[in-house]
């Protein structure tokens, strides 16, 4: 078989192969004897249709299309075995196939032109002396107060308050009604309208403005137990609930008991109820090494995706369709899982509607997962940088050692996995090792970016009401 090679974009091979004379008249003559022993013609037994009954019931198309569908898949097979090309995925016929079977002559040789993906080639310009910027995660000392503050919070005693009005940080056990305010021109006549879920008894609320909408918990503040109050409050905009954000609204609420908390002091008795530390030293101790090792650990992780953005700033790879499907579906897939363990219905979120958008959002992103990952595989050739079977062994051994009780675990696969990780951790500790990266505080490469996270924070710690009693009123102070 007569083979020429076809170097194309994507890296594809394309193929132009030369099917011999002999190989389309027999193949051509064995599809006729095959249908002959299984077509079904009337006045006929199976086996026995004379050849020209059987060419002119069939036609010849049919049959020449059958035998080109065997041609074009040995011929592709037997093409890519003879030239020693390592394809992946599926082969591509460029060929038209209605121009093949107006050019199929049994007994006359027929070229078919197609192509195969291969793996890309990785054209690594620069991998050492790379040279970036990364910011550095510094260890925060209050955040070992936040901690001990938060848990002397959750342990707090609620004691009942008598002889004074509600005032901030007091819990408030309150009974509220909420309605829908008239608007400007609107007639007063009628009910007003109910709002929602804005309706509680007996409701347990920390008097925090961040706790509830804008104006609900200032306008409790001053209050008297067995006190009732309309109260002007006004749902922000945008909100979760899209039928109520901007509206305004007024709350009819009654006080009906004030606690204050009383916590517990920060000795070694709390060190052992909330940890098994026997002192108050040996828990903050712990909690600074804690944040001390966080704060480093970011910061590396910092250094490792300045280093990895800069380093595909110097590799050039063509990726073909095949690898960036699989690394899609990849993606899809982890996703999916995810969201299962969550308890969501993957069904319901991944329809035949959305997966083509699903997939075209990951590709971006799946792209520069792969350069990233044959960068570094390149650069572990060409170093001669592995994963030492004693190594991988250990690691292998310490993740079944945390997991005794798993029965389902893939030890094959794990180890695999363990191999990879373990290769890409000292690919990626070589090339920190022969590249400058210099560390500058924390926010100041993308302030604009930092301080979208910050926002983004605090509204999701102002999306946690405390309603330990009477349920949870669907009237949180920000979306969630």
């Amino acid at each position: 078989m007569k083979v020429t090679q076809e170097k194309l974009p994507a890296s594809q091979i394309g193929l132009e192969i030369e099917i011999t004379p002999e190989i389309t008249k027999q193949t051509y003559e064995q599809v006729i004897k095959n249908l002959a022993s299984t077509a079904n013609i009337p006045g006929f037994r199976k086996g026995k249709v004379p050849r020209p009954i059987l060419l002119q019931r069939l036609g010849t198309t049919r049959i020449k299309a059958a035998a080109l569908e065997e041609l074009i898949q040995d011929g592709i097979e037997q093409a890519v075995k003879q030239e020693s090309i390592q394809a992946i995925g599926q082969p591509q016929l460029r060929s038209s196939f209605e121009d093949l079977i107006n050019n199929y002559e049994p007994g006359k040789p027929l070229t078919i032109s197609a192509a195969v993906d291969v793996e890309p080639e990785v054209n690594l310009v620069q991998y050492t002396d790379l040279q970036a910027k990364a910011e550095e995660v510094k260890y925060e000392p209050e955040r070992v107060e936040n901690a001990l503050d938060k848990e002397r919070q959750e342990l707090a005693t609620l004691i009942p308050v008598e002889g004074r009005a509600a005032q901030i940080g007091d819990i408030a056990v309150v009974d509220f009604k909420g309605v829908f305010s008239k608007v400007e021109g609107e007639e007063e006549t009628g009910e007003p309208e109910a709002i929602p879920g804005a309706e509680a008894t007996d409701f347990q609320l920390e008097l925090q403005e961040d706790k509830f909408i804008p104006g609900f918990v200032s306008g409790i503040l001053g209050m008297n137990p067995g006190e009732t109050k309309e109260i002007a409050a006004q749902f922000p905009d945008p909100y979760a609930n899209e039928d109520l954000a901007g509206k305004a609204a007024t709350f009819t609420v009654t006080v009906k008991e004030l606690k204050e908390k009383e916590l517990p002091e920060l000795n070694d008795d709390f060190a052992q109820e909330v940890s098994d530390f026997e002192t108050l030293e040996e828990l903050r101790a712990s909690l600074v090494e804690r944040y001390q090792k966080e704060a480093d650990e970011k910061t590396k992780t910092n250094k490792q995706e300045a280093l990895l953005t800069e380093l595909l700033k110097h590799v050039e790879i063509d990726l073909p369709a095949t690898l960036i499907e699989k690394e899609v579906d990849a993606m899809l897939t982890q996703t999916a899982i995810r969201l299962s363990q969550q308890g969501l219905d993957v069904r319901k979120l991944f329809t035949q509607d959305i997966i083509p958008q699903l997939r075209e959002r990951s590709r971006s992103e799946a792209i520069e997962r792969l350069k990233r990952s044959l960068s570094l595989r390149e650069v572990g050739k060409r170093e001669s940088i592995e994963a030492t079977p004693d190594e991988i062994a250990a690691r292998v051994t310490e993740l079944l050692q945390q997991y005794p009780d798993e029965q389902d675990i893939d030890e094959e696969r794990l180890r695999s996995m363990v191999e990879n990780e373990l290769l890409t951790e000292k690919i990626v500790d070589w090339l920190l090792e022969h590249s400058s990266i210099e560390l500058v505080p924390e926010g100041s490469l993308n302030p604009a970016q930092e301080a979208e996270i910050a926002e983004s924070d605090a509204d999701a710690d102002a999306n946690v009401p405390d309603t330990e009693q009477g349920g949870e009123p669907s009237i949180e102070a920000t979306p969630e």
